[in-house]
């Protein structure tokens, strides 16, 4: 039996360190652009996620600030299936986030020693090309597959 979640689960479980997938609607005639990224969340709050790691400028940068929204989806791909997909509004872009700011989603991905060297190489990089973003979940869609 499936059943969507509840708001305090949906929150939950977006909070969870998992691989997001956001998609930002294209300025030309291709479709809209579909990415994967590390994010950080805490119930009740904004996703934040960042573009343009290693001095490349990022597609997604450019789309995100002349868009203003975005979705953002996470899933469970292994039984029981689940996802959470949020419609989101750009609310902040930081194109000089601090080590602390960079730190808070990599330490989700990454032992705490690398998450700090990721985040010290990316804020200290002079390329300009690092940028956080920060999103206001807007609208949720959410289902769990393994519900009783």
């Amino acid at each position: 039996m499936a059943r969507t979640l509840t708001s305090a689960e949906r929150e939950s479980f977006l909070a969870q360190p998992r691989i997001g997938v956001l998609s930002v609607p294209s300025d030309d005639d291709r479709p809209p652009l579909t990415v994967p990224v590390w994010y950080a969340y805490q119930p009740g709050g904004n996703i934040t996620f960042f573009t343009g790691t290693q001095g490349r400028r990022a597609r997604k940068t450019g789309l995100l600030e002349r868009a203003g929204k975005l979705s953002f989806c996470v899933q469970r791909p292994e039984h029981p299936y689940a996802y959470v997909t949020v419609e989101c509004t750009v609310v902040d872009v930081d194109r000089k986030p601090t080590v602390a700011d960079v730190v808070a989603i990599t330490s989700r991905y990454l032992p705490e020693d690398a998450a700090h060297g990721f985040a010290e190489a990316e804020v200290g990089s002079p390329t300009g090309t690092f940028v956080l973003f920060t999103a206001r979940p807007d609208r949720w869609l959410s289902f769990d597959f393994g519900a009783e």
